[in-house]
């Protein structure tokens, strides 16, 4: 069966914000593409303004955060970009930035998601390649199981949340399936969280030094400190929408149910390149019947 059309945006847009890590200010420009161009970041405060193609094989490692590196140029804190583009759909743009890290804003997708509605998603001729999870993959070591399969339609995502019972952070459980409508009223919205004991270490490395309880959420014992929660399950949708950031690495569109338990990001690059791997196969299969 056929993709769907490809998309990209009618006209520019921009959000800007600071680096959550690099303590920067930033201006994000997202650029109109053609087909099978797919995700591009340009990085216009370097000499010959590099690009760095946003794509499994570009990825660099990093704690806490995706990082991308092409040649001498990197990009950082990509994830919540992704998810925006993924979740809307929106398969090529150029991204424009000036600075080393995108910007955390207010820790979710959200202000990428609504700038990139600004820009009026088009659809284009071309159409989006699909990857079909026909069996079971386990992806598991002694911290986190992520588990991909077969799904009837489309993509679904499911995270289970659980730190234990001493954990300030309840047990939680988000599980949708994954449509523009859905991400932007359910997924979209869910805000990076951190421990109130983990942003003295942050800092003591010269993170977050810009940082406030307003731009993330900041769990102490009682909970969310000078903040509230924007659904029950917050957390757990930040960590399926990490992982959909991550997936769309792959390059391609998922048919699948991948669940997730305890994950992060290098989890979810593991996923992204088992995705990417399959559909490299996909493509050599079809060019050697042809």
């Amino acid at each position: 069966m056929p993709g769907r059309f490809q998309q990209t945006i009618s006209r520019s847009t921009s959000v800007k914000g600071f680096g959550l890590f690099t303590n920067a200010d930033v201006c994000v420009t997202f650029q109109p593409a053609g087909e099978n161009h797919g995700i591009v970041f340009q990085r216009v405060d370097l000499p010959g303004q590099p690009k760095i193609k946003g794509c499994i094989t570009n990825i660099a490692a990093e704690e806490r955060r995706t990082k991308l590196l092409e040649g001498s140029a990197s990009v950082e804190m990509v994830e919540h970009v992704l998810a925006a583009l993924a979740g809307l759909r929106i398969d090529n743009c150029l991204i424009q930035v000036d600075a080393p890290e995108l910007p955390g804003c207010d820790g979710s997708a959200l202000p990428y998601a609504a700038a990139l509605l600004d820009g009026e998603p088009v659809q284009q001729a071309a159409r989006r390649k699909m990857v079909v999870l026909k069996e079971n993959s386990v992806l598991e070591d002694e911290d986190a199981v992520i588990t991909a399969g077969p799904y009837f339609s489309g993509l679904r995502l499911s995270y289970d949340l659980n730190y234990g019972a001493d954990s300030v952070i309840p047990a939680q459980l988000a599980d949708f399936s994954i449509d523009p409508v859905t991400f932007a009223s359910s997924i979209a919205g869910a805000r990076t969280f951190v421990l109130e004991k983990e942003i003295v270490y942050l800092r003591s490395r010269g993170y977050g030094e810009k940082v406030s309880t307003s731009d993330l959420l900041v769990y102490g014992q009682d909970g969310p400190v000078d903040n509230e929660l924007r659904a029950h399950n917050e957390c757990a949708r930040h960590k399926l929408l990490d992982c959909l950031g991550d997936l769309s690495l792959c390059g391609c569109d998922v048919q699948g149910h991948i669940r997730a338990f305890r994950s992060g990001h290098r989890h979810n690059h593991q996923l992204a390149r088992l995705v990417y791997d399959l559909a490299q196969k996909k493509t050599s299969a079809v060019e050697r019947a042809a």
